[in-house]
């Protein structure tokens, strides 16, 4: 029996985790390629997808072309979904604890930056880079708009409809 706060069937949230996890990739994608255009318009989104790639693959993503262009795009929606899917799933807890959902944006945003930055980077084949303050809270920034605000928003709208609503 699902509790009172969450969607009465996990099979029930499947289809809004996966268009939320495909908006959420989007707009950190789209972010990410706008902020590289403004900062360095000489780097196209080629080499945005192939540095994702190359957390896997090694420096051999910069010399391989178009493959390496959509294996970086599969991890970078691969990433996404992941993150979408946890916050999505863990949203009653947030809203238990914070019960403020732009709050929960911004707290959530933090934790994708800290585990991305202080985990997943390191252990991967990009490794541990220093990282320069205004990059650090420009990709904050992005994080809490492209993937805290929208699975806030979205998670909070169906968590209080089935909290709500009569019992089927």
């Amino acid at each position: 029996m699902a509790a009172k706060n969450q969607p009465s069937k996990l099979r029930d949230a499947l289809p809004t985790i996966f268009w939320l996890g495909f908006l959420t990739g989007t707009l950190d994608g789209m972010a990410a390629i706008i902020w590289s255009f403004i900062t360095n318009p000489k780097v196209g989104a080629d080499v945005i997808f192939e540095f994702i790639a190359s957390a896997v693959f090694g420096k051999a993503a910069f010399t391989s072309g178009t493959q390496m262009v959509v294996a970086g795009v599969f991890f970078h929606y691969l990433i996404a979904f992941l993150f979408t899917t946890a916050f999505y799933l863990l949203y009653p807890f947030f809203d238990k604890l914070i019960r403020n959902k732009y709050i929960i944006a911004v707290v959530y945003g933090i934790i994708v930056w800290l585990v991305m930055n202080l985990i997943v980077v390191p252990l991967s084949k990009i490794g541990y880079h220093h990282i320069k303050v205004h990059v650090a809270l420009t990709g904050l920034v992005i994080l809490i708009v492209c993937i805290g605000i929208p699975v806030a928003l979205i998670a909070d709208n169906k968590y209080w409809k089935a909290k709500f609503s009569p019992k089927k």
